[in-house]
């Protein structure tokens, strides 16, 4: 699947979970499915979990999250 693809998944409303970033059609934000693989669970775990997921939401979250922080300034410490 195509980047423009995968990135037309996910959907900021301000409406919708106060603006954060979500799976299309649905109220489970990125910030979710990037902490889960953050905490060691798989694709499958997710989609056991959430059983409403495709393998390509999951693959969305984790590029729009890739991208997002591409575009962050860096401050030094």
């Amino acid at each position: 699947m195509t980047e423009g693809k995968l990135l037309k998944r996910i959907a900021v409303n301000p409406r919708i979970m106060l603006g954060k970033p979500v799976i299309k059609g649905t109220r489970l934000t990125v910030e979710i499915i990037v902490e889960k693989i953050a905490y060691g669970e798989s694709i499958e775990d997710i989609r056991k979990e959430y059983p409403f997921l495709k393998v390509d939401d999951i693959r969305a979250a984790l590029l729009y999250a890739a991208k997002r922080l591409a575009h962050e300034e860096e401050y030094a410490a």
